[in-house]
């Protein structure tokens, strides 16, 4: 009886459970297999042969599937893909399912909260928004360098000394893409013409100038492509100049005009800086041209190469301009209406995953730069919604409704499904946490206030913060250490509270220096212990004396 070395091969690869139909013993594993049958059939009868072949392929094969188990389970995983969906003052009471007495629907958001988890006490660094943009892409707290907002043509707030996020994920294969409110600054003087200024009444409001002082033509350095973003597209800032779109380093659509506010907004003012526009700026296509920018970029995304999505909406910050299809739809008004666009957002973006094949492998995570803004009071009045939810405090504020916002994270298999978590999380920790994801190590001198929380993200183990330190302003700080908080200075209120808020709900006035509570047994915030314990007092400064003088984790 003939074997034939092609036959041998065949055997050989279907034996192994390597490339069946490939007729080369291209690896060293399987020549060698195939040298040594070819030995056994020069010696004796056909049959004796043939047995001995028979045999040393059923070992060999035997070993090589071992061996592929073997380097299968060696081989890295696949990089998870990474969505970071950040709204625009969102307060904690804004999400529904947060909320049992909302007057504002949000299935899509109520959804991913039940296909993952929701944290209850997570904070962003800030009570306004650049420094808290700053915190999450560097892993620090932001009043080690700064503690108010780039206002209008800024220079840049991100350090160049430091790694940010998009640089980290980059570094390990990643492709990047910021589509949004940027907010951290460019660097304007390079396509500012000389001897610009600003114009009239708007001498004392920064962004007051002429279109003509910019050479809209030239690309402006300084921006998400210069700290690890590989593509953009927003308007910058929804309220401020210049009122134009932007893709990567260019304004794309060129401002000639001064900015003209049309009718009113749904609620509240436009809170729109003066400053070149496009003419006929249209406020209201904002949040709708970025959902479909995004839309776009996940569907040009491929399953061989991870990708990571920063999208800082524009909503429902002001102004407040809720596309037609849904005012009215909700119970509390104009902004309500826009805190149901914003969750319709939310959820496209969500079924551009699932359409793309992206969403077993993604993690999402969702959460809001600080607490809802100032007319959340008169919604309290007006709607009985309560944007803040239990908490005391608006945007702006040391107290917790100021900081502490919606929190959710899905990442199938991984995040558990349906879960609800208490333990303080804050997000600085998102980039040590993500590094943890993707196996990167943190750079010296970057992240120093990051802790990787992924085991409590995946429910393996409590919270790995203990501490973490509120600030907004320079004049004050607060200080959490488990369920205490100090607010180190007269008031954790820095946006004016109405006069007739605090009797209706139970506050009064502070006669002490700072302000003490114990969050498990006064989430409201109401009762103050400044007075009844000195010693936690004393220990809480400490701790925040110490803090302040170096990096909390490395």
């Amino acid at each position: 009886m003939h074997i034939s070395r092609r036959a041998l091969l065949r055997t050989t690869a279907a034996a192994s459970g390597s490339r069946g139909l490939g007729m080369q013993a291209d690896a060293p594993q399987e020549r060698i297999c195939v040298g040594v049958i070819e030995v056994c059939l020069r010696g004796g009868n056909d049959s004796v042969a043939h047995q001995r072949a028979r045999s040393v392929v059923t070992v060999a094969g035997l070993l090589l599937m071992a061996q592929a188990v073997l380097q299968a389970s060696d081989a890295p995983p696949h990089k998870p893909n990474i969505v970071i969906l950040y709204a625009d003052d969102m307060g904690y009471g804004d999400l529904g399912v947060q909320n049992p007495d909302s007057r504002i629907p949000t299935p899509h958001l109520d959804q991913l909260a039940a296909q993952g988890t929701r944290f209850t006490d997570a904070h962003s660094s800030s009570g306004v928004c650049t420094p808290s943009r700053y915190a999450l892409l560097h892993g620090r707290y932001h009043w080690r360098k700064f503690h108010g907002i780039v206002d209008s043509f800024d220079p840049p707030v991100l350090d160049s000394e430091r790694t940010t996020l998009p640089e980290l994920l980059k570094a390990k294969g990643y492709k990047t893409a910021c589509i949004g409110k940027w907010h951290l600054g460019w660097d304007w003087n390079m396509i500012q013409r000389p001897g610009a200024a600003p114009i009239g009444r708007a001498k004392k409001a920064p962004g007051g100038f002429p279109a003509s002082d910019f050479d809209w033509g030239k690309p402006i350095p300084g921006g998400p492509l210069s700290h690890g973003f590989d593509f953009y597209f927003g308007d910058d800032v929804p309220n401020f100049p210049p009122y134009a779109w932007f893709e990567n380093d260019r304004v794309i659509t060129e401002p000639n005009v001064p900015l003209a506010t049309p009718e009113s907004t749904a609620e509240g003012a436009w809170e729109a800086r003066p400053g070149p526009s496009v003419k006929d700026w249209d406020f209201w296509a904002v949040m709708p041209k970025l959902t479909e920018r995004a839309i776009e970029w996940i569907g040009r995304q491929t399953q061989d190469e991870p990708f990571f999505l920063y999208f800082p909406f524009t909503s429902p910050h002001a102004p407040i301009v809720p596309t037609p299809e849904f005012v009215g739809k909700s119970q509390a008004g104009g902004f309500g209406d826009f805190v149901m666009q914003t969750d319709h957002t939310v959820g496209r973006v969500l079924q551009a995953l699932q359409d793309g094949g992206f969403a077993d492998n993604t993690l999402v995570i969702f959460t809001s730069d600080n607490g809802p803004e100032h007319y959340a009071y008169e919604r309290v009045r007006k709607f009985h919604h309560r944007s803040m939810g239990p908490l005391r405090g608006v945007k702006r504020d040391l107290w917790e409704g100021g900081h502490r916002v919606p929190f959710i994270a899905r990442w199938p298999g991984k995040v558990p499904a349906g879960n609800v978590r208490g333990g303080l999380l804050s997000q600085i920790d998102l980039f040590a946490t993500i590094a943890t994801v993707v196996g990167a190590d943190i750079p010296p001198g970057t992240a120093e206030d990051s802790y990787s929380q992924f085991a409590f993200l995946t429910g393996e183990s409590p919270s790995a913060r203990d501490l973490l330190v509120h600030n907004t302003n320079a004049n004050g700080y607060a200080i959490r250490r488990g369920d205490w908080v100090l607010i180190a200075a007269k008031s954790g209120g820095i946006t004016k509270v109405p006069e007739w808020f605090d009797p209706a709900n139970g506050y009064t006035s502070n006669p002490h220096p700072g302000e003490l509570y114990n969050l498990h047994d006064d989430l409201g915030q109401k009762h103050n212990l400044y007075a009844e314990h000195p010693d936690k007092v004393r220990e809480l400064m400490d701790e925040l004396d110490n803090v302040r003088g170096k990096g909390q984790v490395r």
